[in-house]
């Protein structure tokens, strides 16, 4: 059995860069166990263009 985290990421209204460094992110949940499964970037703005997305982890639960 596993348990799942979602983590927000926010882009930037003009040039959707992320508005925090999703690499440390990602370093920071691996130290502690969580692996990560997938990164989610719904399109829900003008152009279907994202203004977030998720980093989906995972981790076993004993």
């Amino acid at each position: 059995m596993y348990e799942h985290k979602f983590v927000k990421i926010n882009l930037s209204t003009f040039k959707l860069n992320p508005e925090e460094d999703y690499h440390e992110v990602v370093y920071e949940h691996e130290k502690n166990g969580w692996e990560l499964v997938q990164i989610f970037a719904p399109g829900i703005k003008g152009y279907g263009v994202p203004s977030f997305f998720e980093l989906i982890f995972k981790r076993k639960i004993d």
